[in-house]
């Protein structure tokens, strides 16, 4: 059976720089950073020789996010941030797709949204609460509200989705395995319509103090707007954030029943194991280059068609070089004549959610023939050598786009978008 054309009909964006993907696309072009000093909680506390306890206390977070616009009071004290991100995600990518669930084959309508941690502040909560106040204190919502798949749960019944239900958890990859494996539902004819992407609310003492430790993150905290600076001589890691991107996918048919405006088309899938380390990419960029490869040989197109990739690029010494290394092993010469940048240069790195906020920003660049820059982007490194978009955004035409996410535990995945005809 031939495999059925996948096409992105619906966006839902919450960000450091936007509440809305409208907002999320306005600030990328602008070039504006959402990195500031943690406010979710005391970051600031210092131990008895008056250092810091926590190297890092900048991150990208969500401001101004009103949970009952989208969710009823009484369950907003009940659910995760994370979940309220994903239900707020979720019913801006239905809206914005202009899908009524009631005309839609509840059967053939799924829901595959995924998260890097999950509940974890819900987590730590109830375990404050059973430390303090006694075991048969804790709420009977404390694993509904934490696991990882509650927001694909509450999401279908939001919608009424009686179709494929399932979640994914991988780390940095999450957001773009969530839409490439709903992408397959659809192809294989398991589901007409999916809403997919990914969530994460961490900016939490736990997660913030973890990556701390394993330096990871950048100290540029004075300047928070410019501490996230991938592919820079000068950057120093990553920035970590919150947020949630969803996409709404349909079969090309589905969508054109209903003349459905259609952002892109979703053409390549590709996902590799690095098989090298926990949290280190290989130094060879192997993971990652199979992944590119894959993703074009899935779509069945020529590297030298791309023309632009929204890299992983997290600001990290390691990622950002590993990476160049990879896309050129993939498209050779043309790597020279690649646009790439990182988004993550202004919405810091949302993890489980990077994969489907990046989506979104691939699939607007292709949409609107406008690609968005990586800002701080002062000292050139002779080891990332490639043109990244550097501080300004550009007018410029593309056909085919690539997205990249890269996780712990060194899986790899890559969506393909093609600009699309009718």
């Amino acid at each position: 059976m031939e495999s059925r054309r996948v096409v992105v009909t619906g966006l839902g964006a919450l960000t450091p720089v936007g509440n809305t993907a409208a907002e999320f696309w306005s600030a990328l072009t602008q070039g504006r950073s959402g990195i500031g000093p943690i406010t979710k909680f005391d970051a600031h506390e210092k131990n008895d020789h008056g250092e810091y306890r926590y190297a890092t206390r900048i991150a990208g977070e969500i401001r101004n996010f009103d949970a009952a616009k989208y969710i009823d009071r009484k369950d907003i004290r009940r659910f995760d941030l994370y979940l309220q991100y994903a239900i707020a995600c979720a019913a801006m990518a239905v809206e914005d797709a202009g899908i009524d669930p009631a005309r839609v084959d509840s059967e053939r309508f799924g829901v595959l949204i995924g998260s890097g941690i999950g509940g974890i502040k819900t987590l730590l909560d109830g375990e404050e609460v059973r430390r303090t106040k006694g075991a048969d204190r804790v709420s009977p919502f404390v694993i509904p509200m934490l696991i990882i798949n509650m927001a694909s749960g509450l999401v279908s019944m939001r919608f009424g989705a009686r179709g494929p239900n399932s979640s994914v958890a991988t780390a940095c990859a999450t957001g773009n395995h969530a839409i490439g494996d709903a992408c397959r539902l659809i192809q294989r004819n398991d589901a007409d319509v999916m809403i997919a992407g990914g969530a994460e609310a961490i900016i939490v003492p736990l997660t913030v103090a973890g990556f701390c430790s394993m330096k990871a993150m950048s100290t540029r905290n004075h300047e928070p707007e410019k501490a996230s600076r991938p592919f820079d001589a000068d950057r120093d890691g990553f920035v970590c954030a919150e947020g949630g991107g969803i996409v709404v996918l349909e079969s090309l048919e589905h969508a054109a029943r209903r003349d459905a405006r259609i952002y892109a088309e979703v053409i390549g899938y590709g996902m590799t194991s690095d098989a090298h380390h926990m949290t280190a990419p290989d130094p060879e960029g192997d993971g990652a280059a199979r992944a590119m490869r894959n993703a074009l040989r899935d779509a069945g197109v020529e590297p030298a068609s791309v023309g632009y990739i929204n890299a992983h690029g997290t600001s990290t010494p390691y990622n950002d070089r590993f990476e160049t290394i990879a896309i050129k092993r993939v498209f050779g010469e043309h790597a020279a004549r690649l646009a790439v940048s990182s988004t993550k240069s202004m919405t810091g790195h949302l993890l489980g959610a990077a994969g489907g906020v990046e989506a979104i920003a691939t699939v607007l660049a292709l949409h609107h023939g406008l690609l968005p820059p990586t800002i701080n982007y002062d000292t050139p490194d002779p080891e990332c050598d490639l043109d990244y978009v550097p501080n300004v955004a550009r007018k410029q035409d593309v056909e085919i786009a690539l997205s990249n996410a890269f996780g712990f535990g060194g899986t790899n995945a890559t969506l393909l978008f093609r600009k699309y005809r009718a």
